[in-house]
């Protein structure tokens, strides 16, 4: 899973991205228009995973991991600009929109005032318009090749003319409907507003569990509830607060403090492991594990996946010799205490090419090439 980290300058986005990551990437008060962009890879940490790894004994486990990229902030207007954070994002799977929520006379805001709303309804738009100029270019260059004789694709036209309707009345494309053929059409276009939004609120420490920060998120869903209604949140829209600064002082200290910290401020668990769960919620992802050898190890996939796909993940010639899979759900595998229990108990499943893979399903594929 890929994450796009976007917002206006200082509104604490690389401040979020070390609470993340880990990295120590230096933060300033002023707005930061150059640098070089930050990839950071974590682990998805999950306590199922760390469980079949200990009822299994074996030497290896392997997470799935979250790339996590951060670059310059966006620009209220500056089209040549944002198009350089664009460009880098364009291929990921959801963004995290990071909103300024805290007072600080130190750290400059771009426009000077502090208005979560306001600023969220900037970012909104900008990434509208940077994809409306993209619908643009490329009705243009079908004019410019109809002129020449060529003849354009009418399926992408009509779809590029079903995307400009929409952007032109300010709405994002990943509010809009589109079929299955449109989709795949639209893969190769790579636009930004299509991706499912994490929108996080950065608040300041003393908000941190406080009405302030409960009402804060009320008025922000109420925004996009107003804008755009409710059908289409509950799919491609999430929300949540946390405290940058805090965060990234937990993310440099050992496990041990860590928790120490975290149950003193009465937060129950760091910004790393929220925002992944939030980001698979929203991107309709779930996990399931396989024990091979001495590795257990976690795969990520969409909720919805059949078991022949799943076995595509892990590697093509599983899906082209695909026997069957041999499936227990997490819950019945921790109570038997072993496989071989499990079997005993009728827990352990045969499953064909159709089953539907669930969240925590552990399997082995049989497979034969």
């Amino acid at each position: 899973m890929k994450v796009g980290i976007i917002g206006l300058s200082n509104s604490g986005k690389t401040t979020v991205f070390n609470a993340l990551t880990g990295h120590t990437l230096e933060t300033t008060i002023y707005p930061t228009t150059s640098g070089e962009p930050a990839i950071g890879i974590v682990k998805v940490p999950d306590s199922r995973l760390d469980r079949v790894s200990e009822i299994f004994k074996l030497k290896k486990t392997t997470y799935a991991t979250v790339e996590y990229i951060d670059y310059i902030g966006l620009t209220k207007g500056d089209t040549n600009q944002n198009r350089k954070v664009f460009d880098l994002i364009k291929d990921v799977d959801a963004i995290t929109h990071v909103v300024r929520a805290f007072e600080n006379d130190a750290v400059i805001h771009p426009m000077n005032t502090i208005n979560p709303l306001k600023d969220i309804e900037t970012v909104e738009l900008e990434l509208i318009f940077g994809d409306f100029e993209l619908v643009e270019k490329r009705l243009h260059r079908m004019e410019e090749a109809t002129k020449k004789g060529k003849r354009p694709d009418e399926a992408e036209k009509r779809l590029l003319l079903k995307c400009k309707d929409s952007l032109e009345k300010e709405i994002p494309l990943r509010n809009v409907e589109f079929t299955e053929e449109e989709q795949k059409a639209m893969k190769p276009l790579q636009f930004i507003s299509t991706k499912p939004e994490v929108v996080a609120l950065n608040i300041g420490e003393d908000a941190v569990h406080t009405n302030k920060e409960k009402d804060l998120l009320k008025e922000v869903e109420g925004f996009f509830q107003k804008r755009y209604g409710n059908s289409l949140l509950v799919t491609r829209y999430s929300f949540l607060s946390l405290c940058g600064k805090i965060e990234m002082e937990i993310a440099r200290l050992s496990s041990e403090d860590a928790k120490m910290f975290l149950d003193d401020l009465g937060i129950k668990e760091p910004a790393l492991s929220r925002l992944i769960h939030v980001c698979y919620d929203v991107l309709g992802l779930i996990s399931f594990f396989t024990y091979v050898g001495d590795e257990v190890k976690a795969w990520t996939i969409p909720r919805g996946t059949n078991a022949l796909k799943a076995a595509g993940k892990i590697h093509s010639d599983i899906e082209r010799g695909f026997i069957r899979a041999e499936v227990v759900s997490f819950d019945d595998f921790l109570s038997s205490g072993s496989i071989h229990v499990a079997k005993e108990k009728g827990f352990l499943r045969l499953e064909g090419k159709p089953y539907e893979v669930k969240d925590g399903d552990i399997i082995n594929f049989r497979f034969h090439v």
